[in-house]
């Protein structure tokens, strides 16, 4: 298998993590992973339980293998490091779970410490809060919250990892920065 450099995009809702690895996968012309929580909950409801959450979990690692399988078969130059962006990942399903209903799955904390990945990328909340069907927290004080409990489980482990702020051009120039630094 190729080593591939997988770059997971996260942070609290509407802060542009889908915008970021969709115009980070155009700039390097590669793939993304979807938030498979998206496709879930348009198909089931809004209204979810706490099983739900490794149903939800299990999507989205499903997703995130397939978007590398897909990699792993595509011919590149032996100079190119293939990468994945990923639009979250377990560590977005565990804050889920544990802001939700207090606690978290083992299944999704196995997998917090079995899947590795090369950098992670954390959407401030300085952008405009988008309303949309499945959004939970319009108020910019669990926003923050939010952020600041992302913020502290990626200080708190060994993968390199930027804030991005800003516009959608400044994120996506410090997305780009932060990338080449572990890629070249």
């Amino acid at each position: 298998m190729k080593d591939i450099k997988k770059i997971v995009v996260i942070g609290p809702e509407s802060t542009g993590k889908s915008t970021l690895c969709k115009l980070l996968a155009m700039h390097f012309n590669t793939i993304w992973v979807k938030e498979y929580a998206r496709e879930y909950l348009l198909q089931n409801g809004k209204k979810y339980s706490y099983e739900d959450l490794v149903t939800i979990a299990k999507g989205q690692i499903s997703l995130e293998n397939k978007g590398l399988d897909e990699l792993s078969e595509e011919q590149t130059e032996p100079s190119q490091t293939p990468l994945l962006f990923i639009d979250t990942d377990m560590y977005v399903m565990k804050v889920w779970s544990e802001f939700a209903f207090g606690k978290c799955d083992q299944f999704i904390l196995d997998q917090i410490v079995s899947r590795k990945y090369d950098l992670y990328l954390l959407c401030d909340v300085d952008i405009p809060w988008i309303i949309d069907e499945l959004r939970e927290y319009p108020d910019l004080t669990t926003r923050e919250k939010l952020y600041h409990i992302y913020k502290d489980i990626l200080i708190n482990q060994n993968v390199p990892w930027t804030e991005v702020s800003g516009s959608y051009e400044e994120r996506l120039e410090k997305a780009i920065y932060a990338v080449k630094q572990i890629t070249e």
